[in-house]
């Protein structure tokens, strides 16, 4: 193996999100100059634990931990300005520099309270009405990329326009306000306090979102740059890039469980027009996956155990994996790792290998269910179908798998890996198709198993 300079990584989740990609970004940035956020927005919950200490991030690229590393917010990610400064606030207060290494794109579409808002009240509208809730977690990310895709958002570059920026926020309250009236009955509906402050007998008021969004633009506009730029160039220069995805595979909005998805492509591929370099700047595709499954909020699960239960495998999982959400504190949903589901993901992110995170989590369980395939209306698949109409009709197939009793926390040699976890992994690679290259066997950054460095030829 050889270092080379000059290559360029994709992180991707390849399940249901939170399975671990904060951490593996963070451990791969010693190997990178540069780290690059492309798609979603604060929806992401990146966990760090260094050194015992723990810090999340929810915007601001993983590398940010380690000093030197330059971070790229993309064109692909949606922009809150206030969780934005909230988090660079936090971290400073913990001594990390951070306003002098982070760029934004101007092209960022911006998430304002008004998104929240909307957010909000769908949300309530649906449970009113009798509906299953989406699973958003209510801070604007979906109503920020419709603003996008109908060409009507403001965009970070705006921000260095104050009459351009309330000419076009003046429209878009007139629709938001149109829509939460008249059709979501926001005037009956009780919001947050952080999102009171903005309406007025629920409707949307334009001075105090124009007169906060003003005064955090001199703090945002100096971290604005031409990101695709920046990135080609430092290319070019030999630096070796990171592209962190946020989210998994199975809530991409084309790929995963419609429509209990994100409203962004969480896909290896958008990597590339989500930050504005060409698809041939991306030379290895690493897919982050849990030694289970793990999903927060509403959608189908093939494999969802009794996670609730003390004594069954699925509490194990969750009390033993801590499994809550970084970003809302919900309780995850825990069920066996479904290796069909797998298939999926490798397949449309063209992964090159894998990293298995959590495997200690398994610690002490007898037996291990995995899953190779469904039984869908009387036939037997090996992939997972399109859409949650089908994937919910899905009754998995299961092999059965001894257990280990020994402990695999921080264990940093495949070797010493008990037996029985070692043809687990051996099985997971076999069913899905693509190596294992990674291991991850605690929370902690050095406590990684390494087969092949994704940095390295």
């Amino acid at each position: 193996m050889t270092r080379t300079n000059g290559r360029n990584v994709v992180v991707v989740g390849t399940q249901w999100g939170d399975e671990g990609k904060g951490k593996l970004v963070d451990w791969l940035t010693e190997s990178a100059q540069g780290v690059v956020r492309f798609q979603g927005g604060h929806n992401a919950g990146h966990t760090l634990v260094i050194n015992g200490v723990k810090t999340a991030l929810h915007l601001i690229p993983s590398g940010i931990m380690r000093p030197g590393v330059k971070c790229y917010i993309g064109n692909g990610v949606v922009l809150s300005p206030t969780k934005l400064l909230e988090e660079i606030e936090g971290l400073e207060k913990a001594g990390v520099q951070v306003r002098d290494r982070l760029r934004i794109s101007e092209a960022c579409p911006l998430i304002l309270p008004l998104h929240a808002v909307l957010d909000v009240a769908r949300e309530a509208a649906r449970e009113q009405h009798g509906s299953e809730k989406i699973g958003t977690t209510g801070r604007g990310i979906g109503p920020a990329y419709e603003d996008k895709i109908a060409r009507r958002a403001l965009r970070a570059q705006d921000l260095k326009h104050p009459e351009r920026f309330a000419t076009k926020l003046r429209e878009l309250l007139d629709l938001y306000n149109y829509v939460l009236l008249g059709y979501l009955g926001s005037a009956k509906l009780n919001f947050s306090d952080t999102l009171t402050p903005y309406l007025k007998d629920g409707a949307l008021q334009f001075d105090p979102i124009f007169d906060e969004a003003m005064r955090q633009a001199e703090h945002v506009v100096p971290m604005l740059a031409d990101v695709s730029r920046e990135l080609n160039e430092a290319h070019k220069n030999g630096a070796n890039l990171l592209f962190e995805g946020a989210q998994g595979t199975l809530l991409d909005v084309d790929h995963g469980t419609y429509p209990y998805v994100t409203s962004s492509n969480c896909v290896a591929g958008n990597a590339a027009a989500g930050s504005g370099v060409g698809p041939g700047m991306l030379h290895y595709i690493l897919g982050i996956t849990k030694a289970y499954c793990t999903r927060v909020g509403g959608g189908p699960f093939p494999t969802e155990l009794d996670w609730e239960t003390p004594g069954t495998p699925g509490y194990h999982m969750s009390t033993v994996g801590a499994e809550k959400g970084v970003t809302t504190g919900r309780s995850r949903r825990c069920g066996w790792f479904d290796a069909a589901l797998l298939k999926r993901s490798a397949q449309v992110n063209g992964l090159s290998g894998l990293c298995i995170t959590k495997l200690d989590v398994l610690d002490g369980l007898d037996e291990l269910q995995l899953c190779v395939g469904y039984e869908l209306d009387g036939e037997r698949v090996d992939i997972l179908p399109l859409g949650a109409d089908d994937i919910a009709r899905c009754q998995p197939i299961y092999e059965t798998l001894e257990g280990w009793s020994e402990s695999t926390v921080g264990v940093t040699d495949y070797a010493r890996l008990p037996v029985n976890a070692r043809l687990y992994l051996q099985r997971i690679e076999h069913a899905t198709g693509v190596p294992i290259h990674l291991i991850s066997t605690s929370p902690d950054r050095d406590h990684t198993i390494m087969m092949r460095h994704p940095f390295l030829d």
